[in-house]
């Protein structure tokens, strides 16, 4: 490339706003390497869902009165309906409350007009947390029920445990929205057991009943929110329900084969177990059969089967994934197990009383654990690729992460208390909750002739120039193979090409002064940008190929 045309583009970048690095919204995007797609997000402290590209741009919301708040997830169906839940802003006055409290699901057209709404919100049970639409078109839902002192003792709960007065276990409800009938139905409440008053319901030996819930595994002081589920999964080839119990440290699942009075008993189902439960895993103590030692789960979320967008020969398909929360005072996790459920006999494997398996099969944590932890909220997605879709919830960290463990795209949701905040501001603070982040495909079928232009950003003073700088940092002319990465950088830049080809290449900045310059012929180099300042860098081979690269820390 001739010395005019090298002064142009100098020229044409000279005004760019890229000299420090965004603080919010997107803050690195590596899109050689990140799984393209949209990201759809319903942030805490505001009523509105968001489709956002990988750029961080708004291609679609669905907007709600400023008077409602997430109750908490949302799901975008392939027809282009979104399926939300929602409560109101204002709970003081409900007879029902804890974190994660939700009110109603409601389904809305892409252009965000009201289809149905459900609502249970009353002083007998609340809607929380979140819903898993089924192929069928019903819904599933998580519910809390109020059991009073009376109920609860009888039962065979604890008196010391009873700090609220009053006990709401959960249940699950599959609700038609074509005619709001409940059309399937499951209850904690119908498969308990107690080792405290033999005079009670339910009493019997824990550790020989593992298929049965423990009414006095309590977390942490016997509040009345008791069980807190806060994800539903559903698994269409299996016929089964997975259940988040973060009180419990466990994961459940029960069959959904069953009719609604056989789940309310020990018999009935493919499982022939019933509504009794077919398999839970993390914390073999909450079933008198561990100890502390034995625990894997600390208060999860968003567990779940793989994704369904992963292929059949997806080595992740089929096992369960989940955010691991309290692993440690500062550190939380990422995992993947497998259940392994035997088809032919219907069961999940056991060993000496305790359901397997032993460990995990794949762990992850940052490489300085305080930027991934989180005690509440979170989720993990994995993608087609392999990469990793992980949401950091408490502060609305969005970040993604390749099989081989690079960052390569990361987001932080722009709001401060619901509100937009600009860019320059801190979002590590407790004020920017995000519950969960999902990617669809670009082929998702929802987006079939739909506009998923630029609709501009959640945040104020957005730098527009970021992505598309990124976006155009291909190599202007191929011929060496050439590979320079990570773009953004931060102290380090590989520049790889053709072995035994001689390369001369030099490293000019922003203003067309030459940073550095080598020849070499090995086709691999690794340089020092520790000292570079943050900015934008052409590199250019044997004067033709040009480069941009941009530094950040």
């Amino acid at each position: 490339m001739n010395k005019s045309l090298l002064i142009c583009f100098f020229a044409f970048f000279i005004n760019c706003s890229l000299l420090a690095q965004n603080t919010l919204g997107l803050v690195s995007y590596d899109p050689a390497k990140t799984y393209e797609g949209y990201n759809l997000i319903y942030p805490h402290n505001q009523p509105n869902v968001y489709l956002l590209n990988n750029c961080g741009e708004i291609v679609h919301q669905w907007e709600d009165d400023a008077n409602f708040r997430p109750g908490n997830t949302a799901y975008l169906l392939e027809d282009g309906r979104l399926v939300s839940c929602k409560r109101d802003a204002d709970f003081s006055a409900d007879a029902i409350w804890a974190g994660g409290g939700g009110a109603s699901v409601e389904i809305r057209d892409w252009d965000g007009n009201l289809e149905w709404s459900y609502t249970i919100n009353d002083s007998l049970a609340r809607l929380h947390h979140d819903i898993a639409p089924l192929p069928s078109g019903n819904i599933l839902m998580i519910v809390w029920e109020n059991k009073t002192r009376e109920e609860a003792i009888q039962a065979g709960r604890d008196t010391s445990l009873l700090t609220d007065g009053e006990l709401w276990p959960d249940y699950i409800i599959e609700v038609d929205p074509s005619n709001d009938e409940i059309v399937w139905e499951w209850h904690a409440w119908d498969h308990l057991i107690q080792d405290f008053d033999p005079t009670k319901d339910n009493y019997g030996v824990v550790a020989d009943h593992p298929e049965r819930i423990n009414i006095n595994t309590f977390f942490p002081d016997g509040r009345a929110d008791w069980m807190h589920s806060n994800a539903i999964d559903y698994n269409a080839e299996l016929d089964q329900i997975l259940l988040s119990v973060p009180t419990f440290s466990e994961v459940w699942i029960i069959d959904h084969s069953t009719t609604t009075a056989q789940a309310a008993g020990p018999t009935g189902g493919i499982s022939g177990r019933g509504g009794d439960l077919m398999y839970r895993w993390g914390n073999p103590a909450a079933y008198n059969m561990g100890t502390a030692d034995d625990q894997k789960l600390f208060y999860q979320h968003d567990a779940h089967w793989a994704s369904p967008f992963l292929d059949l020969g997806d080595p992740n398909r089929g096992k369960i994934v989940l955010f691991n929360n309290r692993v440690s005072a500062e550190m939380s996790t990422v995992n993947v197990f497998n259940a392994g459920f035997d088809m032919y006999k219907n069961i999940y494997p056991m060993a000496n009383g305790v359901f397997l398996p032993n460990d995990f099969d794949w762990t992850y944590t940052t490489p300085d654990p305080v930027d991934m932890y989180s005690n509440i909220l979170s989720s993990i997605r994995f993608q087609p690729n392999g990469n990793a879709l992980i949401g950091v919830g408490r502060w609305g960290y969005l970040f993604e992460i390749t099989p081989e463990q690079e960052i390569v795209w990361e987001y932080r949701v722009p709001l401060i208390g619901g509100q937009a905040a600009s860019q320059g501001d801190s979002l590590m603070i407790n004020n920017n909750f995000n519950f969960r982040v999902e990617r669809y495909p670009v082929d998702y079928p929802a987006f079939v002739g739909r506009d998923l232009s630029s609709k501009g950003y959640i945040e104020q003073n957005a730098d527009s120039t970021f992505c598309s700088l990124i976006l155009s940092t291909e190599m202007l002319v191929d011929d060496y193979q050439m590979k320079i990465f990570p773009n953004p950088a931060q102290d380090q830049l590989t520049i790889e090409w053709e072995a035994g080809r001689m390369v001369d290449v030099e490293v000019f900045n922003l203003m067309g002064q030459r940073i550095t310059y080598f020849e070499a012929s090995g086709g691999r180099k690794y340089l020092d940008t520790s000292t570079w300042e943050n900015g934008i860098y052409f590199i250019q081979i044997n004067q033709t190929a040009l480069q941009k690269v941009l530094i950040t820390r």
